[in-house]
């Protein structure tokens, strides 16, 4: 049936992200977050991270495994933004059909399988997925925008949440 999903491989962590957060994390990673931020990789995976000391900044791509509240909706409304619906896939919200999230950190160093790093948006224990380094000349794209985010009116609001800073609504 060519309509019909198709599985793929069953993934396996290689690490958990340690966080201070244990019932609330941010909509957004915050590269200026207090606290002890560390990828704990597996120590058979500790010799893969030869020469990932020569980047600034990498992925990190994790499983939602611990969201409260998982909906299989198509439409959602951003919550910054209420009376608003938009496509999942046009959002970054953490309620998708594949639980995954990716986030952009700073490397502060690296002792042998552990990387201590800026800021994430993942609750502590979250499973990691993959680890890749971040290229300023293949992923930093100059006409990159704000897509429907442009269409709220509110930029300072909007600014906040890209920024991640916690703020009321």
């Amino acid at each position: 049936m060519p309509n019909s999903p198709k599985s793929y491989h069953v993934f396996n962590s290689i690490g958990v992200i340690r966080t201070p957060y244990k019932d609330v994390a941010p909509y957004q990673s915050i590269q200026t977050d207090e606290g002890d931020f560390r990828l704990v990789l597996n120590k058979q995976f500790a010799e893969g991270l030869h020469l990932l000391n020569t980047f600034n900044y990498i992925y990190v791509i994790y499983a939602l495994d611990q969201i409260k509240l998982r909906t299989s909706r198509m439409l959602i409304s951003p919550p910054w933004v209420p009376d608003m619906s938009i496509g999942v896939f046009a959002s970054r919200s953490p309620n998708r059909p594949n639980p995954i999230g990716i986030s952009v950190v700073k490397i502060k160093k690296i002792r042998q399988n552990i990387i201590h790093i800026s800021g994430i948006d993942a609750f502590d224990g979250t499973p990691i997925l993959d680890i890749k380094p971040y290229l300023d000349l293949l992923d930093a794209k100059k006409d990159a925008n704000f897509g429907w985010a442009n269409q709220t009116g509110d930029e300072n609001h909007l600014a906040l949440h890209i920024k991640g800073v916690p703020h009321k609504h």
